[in-house]
């Protein structure tokens, strides 16, 4: 049975690629490695959690002999490596953090699965893949007229958090031009779903709406991003991890350019449709400026023409739908928000007392 082992699987993003990869592929064992820090939460994969398919190891990415010992095991034929620290206001108030994960581990784990390649016998080291999972935040920052982000913009990371995803982009690079290592990247646009961990603008925009909470709005509201629904990047991704050019770069997008004022605006629009009678509707109500963050990119965008072209991939939500799917998710899972939101989900796996309900 082929094997992808999956890095940062319990998180928002590798979580739904697991569970896709798990449900759609019958012949494909997955191996998630996740350190399980804040945002990896394994109740996201409770529809998996059972399959003789899925096989889940807690650990570090930046951890080479565990990562070793689950090459050696498990023999995948990819890795997809969606572990990442991502959140752009930690990076700020905690960059180093994300300068361990995001640099070095990718580093570390880079490393680890070049020894294994190379220790492959031909036909499998020729199909093995390393994919990387990144950002769109390493381009910096478009103006209101310039065209979108292409596979050949040049880089100009404005956080620490962009700054260190690129850092790592340009390892995986320089291990396929040094080393000849079939390495792959995506670089994705602002990504939302079910399962989206709360400190994101829209699950935090929703779940404040319906328990009646401010929604900050930083600046004027007028930082525009690009959206894509998670299962349509997830899709995507395994496109390019089978047909995609090793060597290669693919930025992946929604074509779905929304400022925040404006996605906010329509969270609380849905919300007021699909939950009718809240004591402060309409939500809007609730919507409140606040001083903007340090160094906050004017807007980002994708052009995603090599991944449609070459691939064949296009995405298949448009945001009006994939946001009232998201906000249905939510409202139909309050027992997964609630854990969330209470931190039980975590101080479970510590064996730590929860909160009570």
């Amino acid at each position: 049975m082929e094997t992808i082992l999956v890095t940062g699987g319990a998180g928002f993003i590798g979580s739904a690629f697991v569970r896709k990869t798990i449900a759609e592929m019958p012949d494909v064992r997955v191996v998630n490695l996740d350190k399980l820090t804040y945002a990896g939460n394994l109740d996201s994969l409770a529809d998996v959690a059972d399959d003789p398919r899925y096989v889940f190891a807690e650990g570090d990415i930046a951890d080479q002999q565990l990562a070793q010992e689950l090459f050696d095991k498990y023999e995948p034929r990819a890795v997809v490596n969606f572990a990442a620290e991502s959140h752009v206001d930690r990076s700020i108030d905690g960059p180093e953090a994300f300068v361990v994960t995001n640099v070095l581990g990718t580093f570390r784990l880079l490393d680890t699965a070049k020894a294994y390649w190379q220790g492959l016998a031909e036909p499998r080291a020729d199909a093995f893949r390393f994919l990387h999972v990144s950002t769109d935040e390493v381009y910096g920052s478009l103006g209101a007229t310039d065209n979108g982000f292409t596979e050949s913009t040049a880089y100009s990371p404005n956080s620490p958090y962009s700054a260190s995803k690129a850092a790592s982009d340009h390892f995986v690079r320089a291990y396929h031009h040094t080393y000849g290592m079939p390495t792959l990247i995506t670089n994705c646009s602002n990504n939302y779903g079910p399962y989206q961990f709360p400190e994101k603008l829209i699950p935090l925009m929703i779940l404040n709406a319906l328990e009646g909470k401010p929604l900050p709005v930083y600046g004027d509201g007028a930082n525009v991003r690009d959206w894509l629904f998670v299962d349509d990047h997830c899709s995507a991704i395994h496109r390019v991890l089978a047909s995609g050019t090793t060597g290669e770069v693919y930025n992946i997008g929604g074509d779905c350019e929304r400022t925040n004022l404006e996605v906010v605006e329509a969270i609380c629009a849905t919300v007021d449709r699909l939950k009718p009678g809240l004591a402060h509707s309409p939500c809007n109500s609730l919507i409140t400026f606040v001083d903007d963050r340090p160094g906050h990119d004017q807007r980002y965008a994708i052009d995603a023409t090599k991944i449609q072209s070459q691939l064949n991939w296009t995405p298949q939500e448009v945001f009006e739908t994939g946001l009232q799917r998201t906000i249905q998710w939510y409202l139909d899972n309050d027992t997964w928000v609630e854990r969330v939101t209470s931190g039980n989900y975590r101080r479970e796996r510590l064996g730590l007392e929860t909160n009570a309900s």
